[in-house]
């Protein structure tokens, strides 16, 4: 190959990119490269945007350019998102696979078939008349297809005979094959259901003018002519009447009221009772509402006649259950007559206490009140043997013995007639049963029961004397010589005289030296009872070697003295020469014995008065 024709790679590619540099800053000062490069013009509805290719497309990325476009046609956008509309309900592609650009100014963009377009692909479908409609006719110059309206009046309007009474929705009663053909159905689109002969009525019947809204629904609206009543009777008809005749009746008096008709009430005319509006003026269903005049009873009774009358006949039987009153009629009561009692209609003014009928038999003259009904009963009056008097609500209940089998109203009501007041205290029944004689009191019942007047209960423990030891064995006679048990002494002495060998050298306190449980047990301590403690041969003496004269009274024994010549007086050798303090030479184990006072052992002979020192001395200490 020759050399001029040979490729030269690094110097061909550098003329190349020199070229398209200088290529590149020419475009800069004009349109740019990518207008440059354009295939061609674009349509009149983008000729703004011309010189802005990144507007519609993006570098190197064409599939970005979907997204572009959406971001100028936001309403496509829309639909899209919500599948709604022609671009909503088809299959996602592309933009420009149906909209090209760069075709000139008047290039059609947006063009389709008319004729072989498939409207199911929009929100409005062609049914029937609408398909062969002509296009023109409900999309108008000028406006885009997706501004045509969807509702029936955007394009019948001027067909719309109710103008406008009954809304937008025309598909509600009316449907594409034909304006006129209705399917409305009353039953179930509106408040007033069509049954019985308004099935057959026309609909101009009840709608005049063509207008359905806002039509009464009350029968008087049709049918005020017809009221026969001449609206007293106000204008719910439809309680009576029915759609399927006018002159048949369907109210129930007992089912659509609180007020049944029973009897005679069934053959009253509706106004004698109903003289006003039914349903605004409403009946009191008392009785007197109507028979005020027939009661003979002035009101006294309330306004429940129904409680004696009933609807057979006002001046048939009183049904009066007298059980539901405050005096139930019981015994001879339920056969005496109404007049026995009740002297006239008036009868809550009748009193319903024994007395106001039965003063006359009441043999008490009132002194045990007027509640009759206490003692006897309905059965008979006079009939003693059914009373039923219960003595236990009285403030002496009977028991035991004195139970009313064993004992009779009169044994302790003298007059049968005076019950009242009647003594509750033993002794006054039993006075002559009281062997005591009155020293004990009339409490009887402290000892004795109501079982049997022999039997006592009493409790010697509560008295000043409780019985302990040989005490509890004792029979009563062995210490109350009679019934007159308050006589009985309460000290020792007063039973055991003839027991104590002391011959009262010690008193009548017994109970110092001996207990309840053995005469001959005793105990008493001469050295912490008295203030001469024994000692020596003391201790071996008895009582009444010391204890020689009666005691006095109130005392435990005679008083003796101290000194030991109160008892050795004869044995005093000395003849009280050396006084009366024996106690300081002699000692109580033996009389000759001497204590030691001058140290040494103690002395045979006794010293002289001179040699003895006084009692009080330090040498006796």
């Amino acid at each position: 190959m020759p050399t001029e024709l040979r490729w030269r790679p690094s110097r061909d590619w550098l003329r190349c990119a020199l070229a398209l540099l200088l290529l590149w800053a020419g475009a800069a000062q004009g349109q740019g490269l990518e207008s440059m490069l354009a295939p061609g013009t674009v349509s009149q509805a983008h000729a703004k945007t011309e010189h802005e290719c990144k507007a519609c497309h993006a570098r190197f990325d064409r599939n970005a350019q979907d997204g572009l476009c959406l971001r100028c046609h936001k309403d496509v956008g829309a639909d899209i998102r919500a599948h709604l509309g022609l671009h909503g309900r088809r299959d996602p592609q592309p933009c420009r696979a149906c909209h090209t650009e760069h075709k000139g100014r008047d290039a059609k963009i947006a063009a389709f078939d008319h004729e072989t377009f498939d409207h199911h692909l929009t929100d409005f479908e062609l049914h029937d008349k609408h398909v062969g409609v002509d296009c023109a006719k409900c999309h108008l110059p000028g406006k885009r297809f997706r501004e045509a309206g969807n509702s029936c009046v955007s394009c019948h309007t001027h067909d719309d005979v109710h103008r406008g009474g009954l809304g937008p929705k025309c598909e509600s009663c009316h449907s594409a094959r034909g304006w006129k053909e209705v399917r409305f159905d009353h039953d179930k689109q509106t408040r007033f259901a069509l049954d019985g002969k308004h099935a057959d009525a026309k609909c101009s019947a009840c709608h005049q003018n063509n207008q359905f809204k806002d039509t009464p629904r009350a029968c008087v609206a049709c049918h005020r002519k017809d009221d026969a009543h001449k609206g007293r009777f106000g204008e719910k008809c439809e309680s009576c009447h029915s759609a399927a005749s006018w002159k048949t009746l369907t109210f129930d008096h007992n089912r659509d009221t609180r007020y049944p008709l029973k009897a005679r009430h069934r053959e009253v005319k509706c106004a004698a009772c109903h003289v006003g509006d039914p349903y605004r003026d409403k009946l009191d269903t008392d009785c007197v509402a109507c028979h005020r005049n027939d009661d003979k009873h002035r009101g006294t009774l309330g306004t429940n006649c129904a409680n004696c009358h009933n609807e057979s006949g006002w001046k048939s039987s009183p049904g009066f259950d007298h059980d539901q009153s405050r005096f139930r009629l019981r015994g001879a009561h339920a056969r005496a007559t109404c007049k026995d009692c009740h002297v006239d209609t008036l009868f809550r003014q009748t009193p319903n206490t024994c007395i106001a009928c039965h003063r006359k038999d009441d043999k008490h003259r009132g002194s045990l009140g007027e509640a009759c009904g206490d003692c006897h009963n309905d059965q008979s009056w006079k009939a003693g043997a059914l009373a039923h008097f219960d003595h236990d609500h009285t403030r002496f209940p009977l028991r035991n013995g004195h139970a009313q089998r064993t004992v009779r109203c009169e044994d302790c009501h003298e007059s049968p007639s005076q019950f009242k007041g009647t003594p509750t205290v033993c002794s006054a029944c039993h006075r002559r049963d009281d062997r005591h004689e009155g020293t004990l009191g009339t409490r009887c019942e402290q000892c004795h029961t109501d079982a049997s007047w022999k039997i006592a209960r009493f409790d010697h423990a509560r008295t000043h004397f409780p019985l302990a030891g040989r005490h509890l064995a004792v029979a009563c006679r062995a210490c109350h010589v009679s019934l007159h048990f308050k006589e009985a002494p309460s000290d020792c002495i007063g039973c055991h005289r003839r027991d104590d060998r002391h011959h009262a050298a010690f008193g009548t306190a017994c109970a110092n030296c001996h207990n309840v449980r053995a005469w001959s047990l005793w105990d008493f301590d001469h050295g912490r009872r008295t203030h001469f403690a024994l000692d020596g041969r003391h201790r071996a003496l008895r009582c009444e070697a010391c204890h020689r004269e009666p005691a006095p009274a109130g005392t435990e024994a005679a008083p003796l003295g101290a000194a030991c010549v109160a008892c050795h007086r004869n044995e005093d050798a000395h003849d009280g020469r050396f006084g009366n303090h024996c106690e300081q030479c002699h000692v109580a184990d033996d009389w000759r014995s001497l204590r030691k006072v001058f140290g040494g052992a103690p002395r045979a002979t006794l010293p002289s008065p001179g040699t003895i020192p006084p009692p009080d001395s330090a040498a006796n200490r």
